[in-house]
Formats: C-alpha cells, sequence, structure tokens
C-alpha cells in the first residue's frame, strides 16, 4: 500500500507541474477535474501521464485529452517548439506552412504551431481552411517551404488527432522534398522536442499569413492534369468523403478534368468531427462505405469513391454480379499502375513488402524498372535511391501515387482521377475495372491477397505473438515448404514467410494498436477459367489464414 501511495503522491506532483506549464486554460479544468477525482480516477490519470506521444516517423498521433500522453494544445505547442528548433539547428530557411482537417482541435493546434514559428522569427504560412493532406504536401514544394505540418489523424477514431511533419528539399533532398520525414530527422527532432524548456517560455508570435484560395486552386490544376485532357469522360461516379475535408475539392479536381461532378452522399459530404454515420471513418472497415454502395445503386453510377477523412487514401467500388464490391488496395493497385503503363509512361514503379507481388511481376514482363520498400509513402517516394525517376507508387492499405512531381506522397484525389479515366476509357469499349482485373490475372496469374489484422487493447498481445513466431517459425504453409523465412530486425518488426505460391508478411501497425498478417496466394489459370483459379486462391487463403492464426497464437 505503501508503494500504491507513493506512486499516486508521484503522479499528483507531475500532474500539478504539468498543470502550472499547460497554456490552454480548457485543458488546465480537464486535468484538475481527473486530479480531484482520485484516487477513483487513478488509472486515468497515470495513462495520461504514461506517455510522452513519441515523434517519429509518422509524427505525433493520439487522444484528445490533457496530459503529455495526449494530443492538447501543451503537446502541440512543445512539438512545434522542437521542430522549429530542430529547423533553425540545420540551417534550414524559408517559410513554415501548416495546414490542417476539421477534427476537434486542428485549427487551434493548427494556428498555435504558426504562432511558435513566428515567435522563433520563422514566417507561417497558413491554408485557408481544412483541407485534404495532399494539398499540404503540394504546398511544401510549391511555395518552396523549408517544411509543412499537418494537423490530422487521417482515418483514426474522433477522440484522435495528429501531427505530421514534411520536409522541403532544402532539408528533404531532391527525392525528400514534398515528403514525410525519415531517419534521422524523426530522431533529431524527437530530441529537440524533448530539449523545449517550459511552455511558458516558448514565444509566441502573431497566427502567421492566412494563404488565399489560390493555393487550392492550384493544386486542383495541377491535379487534372494527371489525366488525358482527350479521353473519354462519359462516367457516373458516386463519391463520399466520411465526413472529411475531400468534397470540395475532389467534385472541383472531377469538374476541370471536364468529368461530370460525382454525386456526393448527402449524409456525408459535409466535415463533421464527429463521424456520426460511421463506426470508424476508415473506407477499408465493416459498414463504413455502406451508404456510398446504396448512393450508386440509386443513381446506377459506373463507380464508387470514398476518401479517408483527409482525403490522401482512395477506396473503390464496382457493379459485380448484381451487387457491388469493394475493390482492395492491391487491385486498384495494379489497375492504376497497369493503365500508366499502357499510357507509356516510363520509369520506376514501385510498392512496398506487404503489397501484391503481382506489380513486380508487371513491371518484369514490360521491362520496367520496380522496386520494393518498407511500408510507408515516406519510404515509396523515396525508392530506387534516385536511379530511376518515380513515375508510379502504390501500398496496399488504399494508398497510391499516380503523379510523384505533383504530390510525393498518397494523394487520394489524383488517385480517383486516374481510376476514373481509367473506367471511362473501359466503358467506351463496352468493358469494365473487372474485365481489365480478369485480363491481368490470365495473364499473370491470381494473386489474391487478405489480411489476418487484430486489434488489441494490451500492446503485450503483438509482443508476445511476434516473439512467438520468431520463436517456432513455421516450415511448412499450405503443405509446401517456406523456402524464405525472413526477419527484418532490427531494421523493421517485420517477418516474412515465403513459399513456391504464398507470401505472408507479419508486422504490427505503425499508427494503431494491430497486429497485421498479410497474406497472399498465386493461382495460375489454367485454360483460361479466371473464376476457377479465383476459387483456388481464395479457398487456399482461408486455409493460410488459419495456419497463420495459429502460429501467431490468435
Amino acid at each position: 500500500m505503501a508503494a500504491d501511495t507513493t506512486d499516486l503522491d508521484n503522479l499528483r506532483v507531475r500532474a500539478e507541474h504539468w498543470l502550472a506549464d499547460d497554456p490552454d486554460p480548457a485543458g488546465r479544468d480537464e486535468l484538475r477535474a481527473v486530479l480531484d477525482g482520485l484516487p477513483g480516477t487513478a488509472t486515468e490519470l497515470a495513462d495520461r501521464f504514461a506517455g510522452p506521444l513519441t515523434f517519429g516517423t509518422a509524427g505525433l498521433r493520439g487522444p484528445l485529452r490533457a496530459g503529455p500522453n495526449g494530443m492538447n494544445l501543451a503537446v502541440v505547442t512543445q512539438a512545434a517548439a522542437g521542430l522549429v528548433g530542430w529547423l533553425a539547428a540545420q540551417g534550414g530557411e524559408g517559410p513554415l506552412v501548416i495546414g490542417y482537417d476539421a477534427r476537434h482541435g486542428s485549427r487551434a493546434f493548427a494556428e498555435r504551431t504558426a504562432q511558435v514559428a513566428t515567435g522563433a522569427g520563422r514566417p507561417a504560412l497558413l491554408l485557408p481552411r481544412p483541407l485534404p493532406t495532399p494539398v499540404l504536401a503540394f504546398a511544401v514544394r510549391q511555395l518552396g517551404a523549408v517544411a509543412g505540418v499537418m494537423v490530422t489523424a487521417s482515418h483514426n477514431p474522433p477522440q484522435d488527432n495528429g501531427y505530421k511533419v514534411y520536409l522541403g528539399a532544402q532539408l528533404g533532398g531532391e527525392l525528400g522534398g514534398g515528403a514525410q520525414i525519415v531517419p534521422p530527422a524523426d530522431a533529431g527532432i524527437e530530441a529537440a522536442i524533448r530539449a523545449v524548456g517550459p511552455l511558458t517560455q516558448v514565444p509566441l508570435g502573431p497566427a502567421g499569413q492566412v494563404l488565399g484560395d489560390d493555393l487550392a486552386a492550384a493544386y486542383v490544376d495541377r491535379a487534372a492534369a494527371v489525366v488525358d485532357p482527350a479521353g473519354p469522360r462519359d462516367l457516373r461516379v458516386a463519391y463520399t468523403p466520411l465526413h472529411g475535408v475531400g468534397a470540395a475539392v475532389l467534385t472541383a479536381a472531377f469538374a476541370r478534368a471536364g468529368f461530370g461532378v460525382p454525386g456526393v452522399v448527402p449524409e456525408q459530404a459535409e466535415p463533421d468531427p464527429a463521424f456520426p454515420t460511421v463506426a470508424f471513418p476508415n473506407p477499408e472497415e465493416p459498414g463504413a462505405v455502406d451508404l456510398l454502395v446504396a448512393l450508386a445503386q440509386q443513381t446506377g453510377a459506373d463507380l464508387a469513391i470514398a476518401n479517408d477523412p483527409d482525403a490522401d487514401r482512395c477506396a473503390v467500388a464496382v457493379p459485380d454480379g448484381g451487387t457491388w464490391r469493394m475493390l482492395r488496395g492491391d487491385e486498384v493497385g495494379a489497375l492504376l499502375a497497369d493503365h500508366l503503363m499502357r499510357r507509356g509512361v516510363t520509369g520506376l514503379y514501385a510498392t512496398t513488402i506487404v503489397s501484391s507481388t503481382l506489380l513486380r511481376a508487371m513491371a518484369a514482363a514490360r521491362g520496367l524498372p520496380y522496386d520494393e520498400t518498407l511500408t510507408g509513402f515516406k519510404w515509396i517516394v523515396r525508392a530506387g535511391a534516385g536511379r530511376e525517376p518515380l513515375v508510379y507508387g502504390y501500398e496496399e492499405a488504399l494508398g497510391y501515387c499516380v503523379a510523384p512531381g505533383h504530390v510525393r506522397d498518397k494523394d487520394g484525389i489524383t488517385a480517383a482521377l486516374a481510376v476514373a479515366e481509367l473506367a471511362a476509357g473501359l466503358k467506351a469499349e463496352g468493358r469494365t475495372l473487372t474485365d481489365r482485373l480478369d485480363e491481368l490475372a490470365a495473364e499473370f496469374g491470381v494473386h489474391h491477397t487478405e489480411q489476418l489484422s487484430v486489434r488489441v487493447d494490451d500492446l503485450r498481445v503483438i509482443a508476445d505473438s511476434m516473439a512467438r513466431v520468431r520463436a517456432a517459425t513455421p516450415t511448412t504453409l499450405l503443405g509446401q515448404p517456406v523456402t524464405e523465412a525472413s526477419d527484418l530486425l532490427p531494421e523493421a518488426d517485420v517477418v516474412i514467410l515465403r513459399t513456391d505460391t504464398a507470401r505472408v508478411v507479419i508486422r504490427p501497425s505503425g499508427t494503431e494498436p494491430k497486429l497485421k498478417a498479410y497474406l497472399e496466394v498465386v493461382a495460375p489459370v489454367a485454360g483460361g477459367d479466371v473464376p476457377a483459379a479465383r476459387q483456388r486462391a481464395r479457398a487456399a487463403v482461408t486455409e493460410l489464414r488459419t495456419e497463420i492464426a495459429a502460429a501467431l497464437g490468435l
């Protein structure tokens, strides 16, 4: 009991110190209420001070709450001060450009970041309203900024927010200019954040220069230029931004490119940080696109498209045998790559170790350079180390970069335009996206991919499962010998298993409390019978899922 009392006393002292330095009256009131509830609130208080949130290559992301283990004005002030200090220490010159989505707290966090920058003598440029993450990534390059900050939690739950950092060309280099940070920048910024003194001593200046609408208009113009202006445009599209910030920019880009304006799900058209119509604001989650599919059916749409809330991801659904089917990220990834290849776009095609191996096969057959990276667009845009110019990159989690010269990150707006261009061209020939997928399967075999994804409350479950599969690595899968078992530690917490017809990649999620196993089976097509090959591949992946779950102890 004495030890428990001592721990509680230490927590109380830490909380009082935090209160004395917290610049946000609402945050102070929130934390004071937790303190006043002791000892009954001891568990909650301990969780709030279990942090701090660590700044990594994905920046910061966490629940909106007072204390060091949450997203709040104090944590953002410290992060901004550390970032600005690090930029100065690297000799970085030029403005900091800042964007934000429509989540709770996003605008206040963006404005505070601008105040910290100007307080340190650095110009700050603030996007004029909540806008998609790709617009911020575009702005870093367009405006010659030293760096960019995007306040967003992407497709996380409503109670979360986050803070992503992009570097300009001066500090990010040719490949990393306008891209998310990679090591060692993340560790340097984290160290600078921890070195920030009392927040009451961080100088604050004005809230920077609010940019005009010409920046977003320039993004739309460049996005529309991704597609062939002379291509077919007869296409009816249903669309949802999932209560996020994508609708205005996407519909403007479609109109600018000459497409009919997509029909937008009315219940999800306007930004709403509560995300009231979805259990989880991620188009990959079950039920998230039900309203989109309903609209597509009602309007006789040829294609249905969803962005995630910050519009850097793109989900696609298509009519399929009287119903609608969501395409997997790997399917859209292959379709877009094939589309660009058929258009004669030469250069490097890249994806990640967890994506399908179909892109590798396509690039090899067509004599095009290919590279495979760790997960994340921060790595994809640096693929090939610059030996060949990157022309296309994708990751299976619905992220696509169809125009690296426009945005060096995943971009759900330009991806949607490219999918629409492909669908319209096929429609003009009396064919569909599923027809093209069948053509690719006939040529390269059915590459069927699925995920085994387990969300946990206790991160030790993930650590235990990774340790288990390393200690007792399967020697056979689907009755075939494992021909390769790779452990990417210490570079990455990833285990890869391969047989002649299957591949499994196991890793913890980098942004959510999930353990993921990426499953792929390749089934050759015999006698042109694609449906039979698909059926064999699906059955094999189901069996593979069971084997991997057992190997992980799940």
